[in-house]
């Protein structure tokens, strides 16, 4: 190699040294300004970290532990949460329009007030979290648990449902309207005053939950079990409707109505989703090196 190509080189390798150095620090630099680059992927663990009013939309977070992050008011429309665990985060206010969260756990999470229409949250873990008054109209919600969750006022207007888990959920006062909820379950919750209007609760199983002032008008409760269930106080609730389900001699309808038994007792299909595919990993970092 003569002298010259030498020199070149061992510039080259400097040059090239130094932008690998600079790389983790102007990410690091990022993460403290309010706008966060779009399309940026998150790994690792950042357990409690403070991101609240970021603008992460198209964020990824893929096998990242943000577990007890702080996410108040942040921006994560059309983010894609895979495989991730948010466990006890707050992300009460946060938009999260349009975002996947296949296969992540948002357990005991703060998701108060916030905005999740239209995600695509098959097979999330919700149990336990707080959604109160969260805007989940239109979301893709198949398998998963909302288990002990707090859905009171929620709005989950024409929602995609099937095989849901909405035992002992706290859903006072939120609608379901035009939902897709077969093969559902909602034992021991609490729906007073919910709207199941026109939803779909085909071999749903209502058992110990309580309905009282909750709208039934137009819902299919085909091959429903509601066995031992006090629905002597819901509204719009009609003959033709009990006739498809599923009751007993202790189930309580409105007055004028006659509760009866099907053939072959409840039919409960729980139509679980496959398992999600494993999340493609983040894109390694690009490096731009010039040498004049």
């Amino acid at each position: 190699m003569t002298p010259r190509l030498r020199r070149f080189a061992l510039t080259l390798t400097a040059l090239f040294s130094a932008a690998s150095a600079l790389a983790p620090s102007v990410a690091s630099a990022s993460m403290g300004d309010k706008d966060v680059a779009r399309m940026v992927s998150f790994g690792g663990a950042c357990a409690k970290c403070e991101l609240s009013g970021r603008k992460l939309n198209g964020a990824q977070f893929v096998g990242a532990n943000f577990a007890g992050a702080a996410l108040v008011g942040s921006d994560l429309r059309d983010a894609r949460f895979m495989g991730a665990n948010f466990s006890g985060a707050d992300l009460s206010r946060a938009d999260l329009s349009d975002a996947q969260m296949v296969g992540s756990n948002f357990s005991h999470a703060v998701l108060a007030d916030a905005r999740l229409r239209s995600v695509e949250a098959k097979g999330v873990n919700f149990s336990s979290a707080n959604l109160a008054r969260a805007d989940l109209r239109d979301a893709e919600a198949a398998g998963s648990n909302f288990s002990r969750a707090n859905l009171t006022d929620a709005r989950l207007q024409a929602t995609e449902m099937p095989a849901a888990n909405f035992s002992k959920t706290n859903a006072r006062g939120a609608n379901f309207r035009d939902s897709a909820m077969t093969g559902a379950i909602f034992t021991a919750g609490a729906f007073e005053n919910a709207s199941f209007r026109d939803a779909d609760l085909s071999a749903a199983n209502l058992t110990g939950a309580t309905f009282a002032g909750a709208d039934f008008r137009g819902a299919s409760l085909n091959a429903a079990n509601i066995i031992g269930v006090d629905l002597s106080r819901v509204r719009g609730l009609e003959q033709d409707q009990l006739d498809d389900a599923c009751a007993d001699a202790s189930t309580r309808v409105p007055s004028g109505l006659v509760a009866k038994g099907c053939r072959g007792g409840p039919r409960v299909r729980y139509a679980a989703p496959a398992p999600p595919r494993a999340p493609a990993p983040p894109a390694a970092p690009r490096y731009l090196v010039q040498v004049d």
